[in-house]
């Protein structure tokens, strides 16, 4: 079953594709853990769509905005098409926004947080591992990926944890940040929020940094 699920959500244009049991979130905080969304979870399928390399030696302001954007979209369709394909096979399956919408916003902190990590699932599939530029990095696409997850019933198997990813002594992206928003565990997503994102004349939302993605040296994996 766990492999045919993989098989199906690579069929749909995924990347990568991993589960984590639901026994692997323990230590989630209240109200994000994928229970709160889904009481009959048992298991977390986590999916990584990677971006073009392309995109890293380019400005981020239109193009990569634009791209990021298609990214998260097309998560999104794979994860609905997946859940049809998994209730199908007999179990029942809940498709995760990638991105937005998500209810949490703390609006002094410019801070959000989605209905699940992302992130930490990812590493609890073993996609990766989280980088001090709080990114999640792949061995085969490094940071250049979005990520979504399908919550279902189905009490799968864990896969094995991912090898470590992040460069113990690197620091570029900690003392490579504009808006000084890395503490090498966290991101301040006000200071982030303030400098990385913008609005051109036209009306077009505009990103203006991503240089803690492209700056690492795992930004292509390894």
């Amino acid at each position: 079953m766990k492999e045919k699920i993989r098989e199906i959500i690579i069929g749909l244009g995924a990347d990568v594709c991993g589960f984590a049991n639901i026994d692997r979130f323990q230590d989630t905080p209240a109200g994000f853990h994928p229970r709160d969304v889904f009481k009959r979870t048992k298991s977390v399928i986590v999916i990584a769509k990677a971006l073009p390399r392309g995109l890293a030696y380019v400005s981020p302001r239109l193009v990569y905005k634009k791209a990021n954007d298609i990214n998260l979209e097309m998560l999104d369709h794979i994860s609905y098409k997946a859940s049809l394909e998994i209730q199908r096979l007999g179990g029942i399956a809940v498709p995760m926004p990638s991105d937005g919408p998500y209810d949490y916003w703390n609006a002094e902190k410019s801070e959000g947080r989605g209905l699940i990590s992302m992130r930490h699932a990812a590493v609890h599939a073993g996609i990766g591992t989280i980088g001090k530029n709080t990114l999640v990095a792949n061995e085969k696409f490094g940071n250049m990926i979005s990520l979504g997850a399908i919550l279902t019933d189905l009490d799968i198997q864990s896969d094995p944890p991912a090898r470590e990813m992040c460069l113990a002594e690197c620091r570029i992206c900690l003392s490579g940040c504009p808006s000084q928003a890395l503490d090498g565990g966290s991101v301040n997503q006000k200071r982030c929020r303030q400098y990385a994102y913008d609005t051109n004349q036209r009306g077009f939302d505009v990103t203006v940094c991503n240089k803690c993605r492209i700056n690492c040296p795992r930004v292509f994996g390894v």
